[in-house]
């Protein structure tokens, strides 16, 4: 029996121009930028897929590029989620889900169904949001996430609801945003963002060590140290970590990436 979940540390997306010459050697092709991409990371979340939708042969060739054990999180496409009546999200969630992601296979990780901070929480209403989300779909797991906003999730109502569907809190750190620390899910998805350009590896050390910790406690089934939960504990059980560098500094967030994969497998 496992005593601790897997970690797995990256960044949102691998094209940004701005790398080119600091995270990506000179002189790299743009081609094979999530090669290498992959080859530092463990997992990388794809935010273009909550703007459009991607053909089914860019997912099988993202699987293709990366290695065996690499794993893809997804922002779910905001049709779904940026309108007043989610129930009524059924068309846009299955179109959204038959566009070929499962052509990721087993290295499709966690949807991140992401929401408007002028979203507040209808408990009802957002029961049905999460009855439309199946927990596979042709014979590929979907695990499902959700990061909300807006202050009235911070309801232990919320956190009893997700917990009843199997679905993940995202925790926003470093951040403004509303802050949901409870786990929720047989995974934990995670989201900082206070990288810091005068910073070479984006957080200084202490920051770097503190989210180093964070991670080894989530997959040891703790909720970390100094992050906000509303409800109460859940059962104490490892599971997979999902832990991305977002926004902030982004020059410097492949850097702390690194040196937080680093830090946790040491």
């Amino acid at each position: 029996m496992a005593t601790t979940g897997k970690i797995h540390i990256g960044i949102g997306g691998w094209v940004f121009e701005p790398w080119r010459g600091v995270f990506y050697p000179d002189g790299l092709p743009q081609k094979r930028e999530l090669e290498y991409a992959a080859s530092k990371l463990t997992s990388i979340e794809i935010n273009g897929t909550y703007y459009g939708s991607q053909k089914p042969e860019s997912f099988a060739r993202w699987r293709e590029e990366t290695p065996e054990d690499f794993v893809f999180a997804l922002k779910g496409s905001r049709f779904c989620t940026n309108r007043r009546v989610l129930a009524e999200a059924g068309p846009s969630v299955e179109k959204f889900l038959t566009s070929g992601l499962t052509e990721l296979g087993h290295k499709l990780g966690p949807i991140n169904w992401q929401f408007m901070p002028t979203k507040p929480f209808d408990p009802a209403d957002f029961e049905a949001f999460l009855k439309l989300l199946p927990k596979e779909l042709d014979g590929v797991r979907l695990r499902h996430a959700v990061e909300v906003r807006h202050g009235s999730f911070r309801s232990p109502d919320f956190v009893a609801l997700l917990r009843e569907y199997g679905v993940a809190a995202i925790t926003s750190a470093d951040s403004d945003y509303t802050q949901i620390a409870d786990v929720t899910a047989p995974f934990v998805y995670a989201r900082i963002m206070g990288t810091q350009e005068a910073e070479p590896k984006g957080y200084p050390e202490s920051g770097l060590e503190r989210w180093a910790t964070a991670a080894r406690r989530w997959a040891e089934g703790h909720v970390p140290e100094g992050l906000e939960t509303v409800g109460p504990p859940a059962k104490v059980e490892p599971r997979d970590v999902f832990l991305y560098v977002i926004s902030g500094a982004k020059l410097r967030n492949p850097a702390a990436a690194m040196e937080l994969i680093a830090l946790t497998e040491a």
